[in-house]
């Protein structure tokens, strides 16, 4: 860790050791570290703002796949994250780094919010033998008269609203590597023909879009990912005009 900078360095000691931490103490961590400093629906009652800070420090536990979740990202963290510390320096990179994992935030809750009623219903139609759009009128009708079962289960429902992982913000420097390095030979594992930096990222962006619309593996925040990369393009982009994005200039 001695050749690794300042702040990518930093970001690796807190991801792993709060990650130690859950793992030798499951029902604090469950109980108590997830559920106060992951990200949570914003109409939900457990949300609080500074879990668009806290969230993407928390990685699965280890009996949730946890500990593939947690090398992959720190991996990708220590390889692109030291390479572009060291070519933008430590304040620009930890701007960047958090832009990209605030956005991410941001698009996951505003996925959320246009899409947690057509879930619920989705989710409670079968297991009540009835058609989505019965369900719907069943659920907006118990609404309407403000049945406290239907408004209860609601909110249990928003409660199990949330994500964890530093994914938004490793993708964003992902996107960050691609735009500094693009023509980087890079190797997927397994595959033994290199590809572009650009353009395996710009693969993995489609194929983000592809699982966050068709629904594929929904265990995972998709849009957040995407959240992290459009956020760091915008600020990408910025730093292009002013003629920065290859230096250290700030």
């Amino acid at each position: 860790m001695r050749g690794v900078p300042a702040v990518t360095r930093n970001l690796l000691i807190i991801n792993i050791g709060l990650w130690i931490l859950g793992a030798v103490m499951p029902a604090f961590n469950e109980g108590t570290i997830l559920p106060r400093l992951g990200l949570h629906y914003w109409g939900s009652d457990a949300f609080n703002p500074l879990q668009f800070i806290t969230y993407m420090f928390l990685q699965a536990p280890a009996g949730q796949g946890g500990i593939a979740h947690i090398f992959f990202n720190m991996w990708a963290l220590y390889m692109f994250g030291r390479i572009l510390e060291a070519t933008w320096g430590s304040r620009r990179y930890l701007l960047f780094y958090f832009v990209c994992g605030v956005g991410a935030a941001l698009v996951q809750e505003i996925v959320w919010t246009f899409s947690w009623q057509h879930d619920y219903i989705s989710a409670i139609a079968g297991a009540n033998h009835l058609t989505y759009r019965e369900m719907e009128a069943e659920v907006t009708e118990m609404l309407a008269d403000n049945n406290s079962m239907i408004l209860s289960a609601i909110a249990q429902f928003k409660y199990a609203l949330m994500t964890i992982g530093a994914s938004g913000a490793i993708f964003g420097l992902l996107l960050g590597f691609a735009c500094v390095f693009p023509n980087v030979p890079m190797y997927i594992m397994f595959i033994p023909v290199p590809v572009k930096a650009k353009w395996l990222v710009a693969g993995y962006a489609v194929i983000e879009l592809f699982f966050g619309v068709s629904g594929t593996l929904n265990s995972v925040a998709h849009f957040a990912h995407l959240g992290g990369m459009i956020f760091g393009a915008v600020l990408i982009y910025y730093w292009h005009k002013q003629g920065t994005l290859n230096g250290k200039r700030y």
